[in-house]
């Protein structure tokens, strides 16, 4: 066994308190020092790249390797980061500085680069030590997470059946993701605050127009997602942030590949957009931040 992959276990037995049989939904604990096991002895490995897989069967996805490789360039060109300091200030004004042992989970983190700014930044400005934990559908996702950010536990898991314990973080992310609001509520902390992303009306509005001139997707609006957001926890604040960022032309080749916005879009359409000479993309999202609702 390599260190690294040493390191990463550790991270695992270290928080072992925090997982639930998916099957079952019993406790569970370390065996050997390579297994997650409950009583009934519903087995999981923690792979040797520093993750576990807690999927009960095979599921078919179109976020594939290229997608994650395409979003992970553009991280690095720092396309997200104004919206990723807007959430580490909105968790701040939240719960404050004094995070240390705070655990932070990220439903549907993809390749973990969000996750992976937000606990390096929090851990830097409150000076705390942060407990990240990824969870994403995508087993291709979750192993390119794992070999880029050691500190942070990555989990192959349904957003429907997440394979923690109750009330066991003070945050959830959820960005540019799907969300199951009966999991949130449930592994969520009472205290705990929900911050969920979601594009704004602009967002890569440069793409859009050319992708979907002339249709109903033209225009988009969030409405629906804040409404469905606010029919499950209680809004604490909306905040919408919105910027444009300077794209070179592998750039966006890049942004293309990692958007779901192209996948039902023709290629001459695709070839359109990388030829149209765009030079800047806009950003634009909204977050929103909430607490469960009092159930007394």
């Amino acid at each position: 066994m390599c260190r690294d992959g040493s390191i990463r276990k550790i991270k695992f037995i270290e928080n072992i308190h925090i997982f639930r049989c998916p099957i079952c939904k019993t406790q569970m604990h370390i065996y050997d020092s390579k297994d997650i096991v409950c009583p009934k002895r519903h087995c999981f490995n923690i792979a040797r790249k520093g993750y576990v897989n807690f999927l009960l069967k095979g599921i078919s996805t179109d976020y594939d390797r290229a997608l994650f490789d395409s979003r992970k360039i553009i991280y690095k060109t720092g396309f997200f980061d104004p919206m990723l300091e807007l959430i580490n200030d909105l968790i701040v004004e939240r719960l404050g500085t004094n995070l240390n042992g705070a655990n932070i989970l990220d439903a549907g983190c993809g390749e973990g680069s969000h996750l992976g700014h937000v606990i390096g930044s929090l851990n830097a400005r409150t000076g705390n030590i942060l407990q990240g934990v990824g969870v994403d559908i995508s087993k291709e996702g979750i192993l390119s997470a794992s070999k880029g950010y050691f500190g942070i536990i990555w989990c192959v898991a349904d957003l429907a059946n997440l394979p923690f314990m109750d009330r066991q973080f003070d945050v959830i992310l959820n960005i540019l993701s799907p969300a199951n609001y009966g999991e949130f509520d449930r592994v969520l902390k009472d205290d705990g605050i929900l911050t969920k992303v979601v594009p704004g009306s602009s967002y890569l509005g440069e793409l859009r127009d050319i992708f979907y001139d002339g249709t109903e997707k033209e225009v988009y609006s969030n409405d629906e997602v804040i409404e469905h957001y606010s029919n499950n926890f209680n809004i604490l604040d909306i905040q919408e942030i919105e910027y444009s960022k300077e794209i070179d032309q592998e750039e966006l080749m890049h942004l293309i590949n990692m958007t779901p916005l192209s996948w039902s879009v023709i290629d001459n359409k695709i070839e359109r957009a990388i030829k149209a000479d765009i030079k800047n993309i806009s950003a634009n999202f909204t977050i929103i931040v909430g607490q469960k609702r009092d159930r007394s």
